[in-house]
């Protein structure tokens, strides 16, 4: 038997019913949150590449800075901040980043001359950015302790972010020093009020039993997030998504992702 197809004013009719309940499905669906929607993913990776030449136990030349290019181009961050770096080496690694802002200074001896590695050029600490239009700031800690390298913070200010990379003392006591005053400064810059971050190795780790403990140089309203061992971020301003640790296998350190968020 053969069926009867509906009239075209019924199969008009039927159509119409089909779109008008395919454009209230539209209409009713749940509004995204205006905080949420305006939050942006804001990734920081921090390494410590131990490319200075110097430490022979985990030195492995160029091939960390190829290494860290991969990581860079996977993770795809933001901010990268850079610790036991040649100055030479933020120029290689900048292309990864699109070549945003980007800003080293060197670790200094007693008399003021920059830490050398092995090659001639600056040691010392690095940030590179996707972003541009930043200006650059560093600067030495007072407390040092009897070693010849005398350790410094080298910091980006955004007109909507402040942040800064930073290596510590390898004496505990000096390292809190350090980080309280790292914490402090950029507390003094605004970091109640705009949105901040602090990140490094800190040669501190968390460890609320015993030594000293990275938790301790805390202040609100940062917060802490770390790898396990020595390489931590503090943020304010900021909210907070996620920690990955990277396997490397050409330095001493892991990678630390964290992925924040940034009003």
């Amino acid at each position: 038997m053969r069926r009867s197809r509906p009239a075209p004013r019924a199969l008009a009719r039927l159509c119409l019913v089909i779109l008008l309940a395919a454009v209230g499905s539209v209409v009713t669906a749940p509004a995204i949150p205006a905080a949420a929607a305006a939050a942006q993913e804001y990734r920081v990776l921090q390494l410590n590449l131990c490319h200075s030449g110097v430490n022979t136990s985990c030195y492995n030349g160029a091939a960390v800075i190829q290494e860290a290019r991969d990581v860079i181009t996977a993770k795809q961050p933001q901010a990268v901040t850079l610790n036991e770096i040649c100055r030479a080496d933020v120029a290689q690694l900048a292309p990864s980043m699109g070549n945003g802002y980007s800003m080293f200074a060197p670790a200094v001896r007693a008399d003021g001359t920059p830490v050398r590695c092995t090659d001639g050029d600056e040691y010392g600490n690095g940030m590179i950015f996707r972003a541009t239009g930043a200006t650059g700031f560093s600067g030495v800690y007072g407390a040092q302790d009897s070693g010849s390298e005398k350790r410094v913070y080298v910091c980006a200010e955004f007109p909507d972010l402040t942040a800064c990379a930073t290596h510590l003392s390898t004496t505990g006591t000096v390292a809190m020093a350090q980080c309280k005053a790292a914490v402090s400064m950029l507390l003094g810059r605004g970091a109640a009020t705009k949105p901040t971050f602090l990140a490094g190795d800190f040669n501190l780790r968390y460890a609320p039993l015993f030594g000293q403990n990275v938790q301790n140089c805390n202040s609100a309203p940062f917060f802490r997030k770390g790898d396990g061992d020595v390489q931590h971020v503090f943020a304010a301003g900021m909210g907070y998504t996620r920690t990955e640790v990277v396997s490397m296998r050409y330095t001493d350190h892991p990678g630390l992702l964290v992925v924040l968020t940034k009003p």
